[in-house]
């Protein structure tokens, strides 16, 4: 916009009189320092480490260089995800995440911007780790960490169902802790928008350990799989593994259709009811099927939890993941952070050619850039 808008009051016809030309001036210079005020670039950044990586690309711990303040920062491929027909998913996350700013327990986002061939999401760097990293380390949590964690779940995929979105990918990997202990949900690429809890959708999509009964039958499904992939979650901290957990993929999917779910010790009886309501085949049956989150947080297993206490963080977490100082990584996984920052993450390539898939690109994510109105800006 800001080169258009150069060549456009450049132009010798346009420079009517000296009149014009000041005004043409002034305003070029208005809109250079508006646009570049607000909207990030990855030049404003550096990246430090690799903190993560996913099917479209990684993410990194990345300093803004004029503060000093540390971001997460997802860098997506254009081409992958072109190539795997993927772009009404990102932009899908892109939408949700701009909904989910006030909710305590979902990841904000800062910035997201897109160069020729990248997409960036500048996103809060929540550095207590992922759950799943805890959970390899200490094999299953003891029953009042877990339902801290469930709870805190329930309430981000309450606030979620409210806005008339499924989040459809409910596991450890995507449930990340803060510096204090407290849930962060994160990554919103397989949610659905527009909702309500009378709609049900059929796309085959989520990961295999937590599919609903309903979504691997593709039969129309609603709001109440993110109720099973909560039962499923909450087994796995409880017991190491996924209720119907087999590592043969279509054993797993058959566990999941017809085995039954069969008592364990280690749990209370609250404990073992919820995870029948929640792990109920029958999605009608299900806990949450009537009256969504109110229903679910109404369970005699949260009967200890003070609701407008834990959505307010009042409640002390259970484990505090030790966390020194903004830039430490120390809760990530090794095989990330040892990685090297590929230099790529900085610049575009090809960036002088315009061609087919360029321009393919930018009609695909249009609209995916974005900048608060005000407040935190690159000013």
């Amino acid at each position: 916009l800001h080169e258009f808008i150069q060549k456009i009051v450049s132009h010798p016809q346009l420079l009517f009189s000296t009149t014009h030309s000041v005004s043409a001036s002034k305003c070029i210079s208005n809109l250079s320092g508006l646009y570049n005020g607000n909207i990030a670039k990855p030049t404003d950044f550096d990246f430090l480490k690799v903190i993560g990586k996913g099917s479209f690309g990684k993410v990194l711990l990345a300093k803004r260089k004029w503060d000093g303040k540390c971001y997460a920062i997802k860098v997506l491929q254009k081409k992958v995800i072109l190539k795997r027909s993927e772009q009404k998913h990102i932009m899908a996350e892109r939408n949700v995440l701009l909904k989910n700013v006030k909710h305590p327990f979902l990841v904000g986002l800062h910035y997201s911007f897109q160069t020729t061939d990248k997409l960036y999401f500048v996103l809060d760097f929540v550095n207590g780790g992922e759950l799943f990293f805890h959970l390899q380390k200490e094999r299953t949590f003891p029953e009042p960490r877990a339902k801290f964690y469930i709870a805190e779940m329930a309430s981000a995929l309450g606030y979620l169902h409210s806005l008339n979105i499924v989040y459809r990918d409910l596991k450890p990997e995507n449930i990340l802790l803060d510096s204090q202990g407290h849930i962060v949900l994160t990554d919103f690429g397989l949610c659905k928008e527009g909702m309500s809890q009378a709609d049900t959708t059929t796309t085959f999509c989520g990961t295999p350990e937590y599919l609903a009964p309903e979504v691997l039958r593709k039969q129309p499904y609603d709001n109440t799989v993110d109720w099973w992939c909560l039962g499923s979650v909450l087994y796995e901290m409880l017991y190491g593994l996924p209720p119907f957990y087999s590592r043969d993929t279509h054993e797993m999917y058959d566990n999941i259709l017809h085995k039954e779910l069969i008592m364990r010790p280690g749990a209370s009886t609250a404990a073992w009811s919820i995870l029948q309501a929640l792990l109920e085949k029958d999605n009608t049956r299900r806990l949450g099927y009537r009256d969504d989150f109110n229903e679910v947080k109404g369970h005699e297993f949260f009967s200890s939890i003070n609701w407008d206490d834990l959505e307010q963080k009042k409640l002390p977490p259970p484990f505090n993941p030790s966390v020194e100082s903004q830039y430490d990584i120390s809760n990530f996984d090794p095989e990330f952070t040892e990685e090297t920052v590929p230099n790529s993450v900085c610049f575009s390539s090809g960036l002088s050619i315009v061609n087919a898939s360029v321009m393919e690109a930018d009609e695909a994510f249009l609209g995916f850039s974005y900048a608060p109105p005000s407040g935190d800006s690159f000013l």
